[in-house]
């Protein structure tokens, strides 16, 4: 499997926690932009230098930005072999029959949706530009139109946040006809409004954990069952772009602050816009991914590390002191070890990096 990310930096604003790269779009995606993507593209699969992509994500930013148009030119661009899954990120407040009907004939088969919360004023702290009776809207819009593979967000521990919020959250989402959810904890990133002046009301890392572990349960219930870390699926409906991630597979970004790795080498694209329209985009090296990552990014996975697997791909086995920490980890409920393969419980989710420090 392989993958291509493609990055929109355009937002109406930026949301008061999120510290992706973005640029302040007032109107439509510059053609300007949609051209030089459609350049890199080019640059990678010229001549058949890399196989078609197997996934195509449009992420941002806020993607739903693009005109059917300007999708469906970079849709031929990259050319995804038949069947690709082709992702495109929507924000409720952008989201029309016409712009859903557009983007699915520009080759978009799964659309996902960042709801975050049932409640607005949630919503408005957070600095999102739609209310929750928009969201419902656009769900309804996105099954009319005839998306049948709908992804929607939800983020945990608000300010203020309830029990209430949790179930309502989840349950616009389930009755709102999708098919896989994402449900991730507030997090404060350096440089975003929230890590400069953290909110009120904040649930402690206590409650933050309790919170989300009603998340995996009520999800569990409502048919959704988790995959990864954050991510909940009906059956058949796992993104298999992410998935292309978690397993260190290959995949290509393109715009401004994406990256990529290709044959164990990772690579980035410098967070500048204006740059990337106006010349060849520069590629810089990020290092190879070696075991750590495979072990890190495999432990995110409900199917967990293989050790055979991680031998076979790298040679590396674990040694006894590692062997006993994972028995330990199984003997205090934080995951599953049958001499082979670890897997994470929901609890041992959510300190996975304090068990990564420990087992690397």
């Amino acid at each position: 499997m392989t993958g291509l990310y493609i990055h929109v930096p355009y937002c109406r604003s930026k949301c008061r926690y999120c510290d992706f790269y973005s640029a302040a779009c007032p109107g439509e995606v510059p053609d300007a932009y949609v051209d030089a993507v459609c350049r890199e593209i080019g640059r990678f699969y010229a001549d058949g230098a890399l196989p078609r992509p197997d996934t195509l994500y449009f992420g941002g930013g806020t993607p739903s930005l693009l005109q059917p148009g300007q999708l469906a030119r970079m849709v031929r661009a990259a050319a995804p072999v038949p069947g690709a899954e082709i992702t495109l990120e929507a924000n409720p407040d952008t989201v029309s029959p016409k712009a859903l009907a557009g983007w699915l004939r520009a080759g978009a088969n799964r659309l996902s949706l960042g709801v975050q919360s049932a409640r607005d004023d949630s919503l408005a702290r957070l600095g999102r530009r739609h209310t929750a009776q928009q969201s419902r809207a656009a769900l309804r819009m996105a099954r009319d139109a005839g998306f049948s593979n709908i992804s929607g967000d939800a983020m945990l521990a608000l300010p203020g946040y309830t029990a209430g919020e949790l179930r309502e959250t989840l349950a616009l989402l389930s009755d709102g006809g999708c098919t896989h959810i994402s449900a991730y904890l507030l997090k404060l990133e350096p440089g975003t409004a929230f890590g400069r002046r953290p909110p009120a009301g904040l649930p402690d890392d206590d409650a933050a954990a309790d919170f989300y572990l009603a998340a995996v349960e009520q999800l569990a219930a409502l048919g959704y069952a988790q995959y990864e870390i954050s991510n909940f699926a009906r059956p058949g409906f796992e993104s298999r772009h992410n998935l292309i991630y978690w397993n260190c597979d290959d995949y290509v970004g393109i715009g401004p602050a994406a990256h990529g790795c290709l044959a164990g080498r990772r690579f980035s694209t410098p967070e500048d816009t204006a740059a990337f329209l106006a010349a060849p985009a520069v590629y810089t090296p990020q290092g190879s991914c070696a075991a750590e990552d495979l072990i890190m990014l495999r432990l995110r996975l409900a199917q967990g590390l293989s050790l055979a697997a991680l031998h076979a791909r790298y040679g590396v086995e674990f040694s006894e002191r590692q062997l006993h920490f994972c028995r330990r980890l199984a003997q205090n409920g934080l995951a599953e070890f049958c001499g082979d393969t670890l897997r994470l419980t929901p609890r041992g989710m959510l300190v996975q990096n304090s068990i990564l420090c420990e087992l690397l």
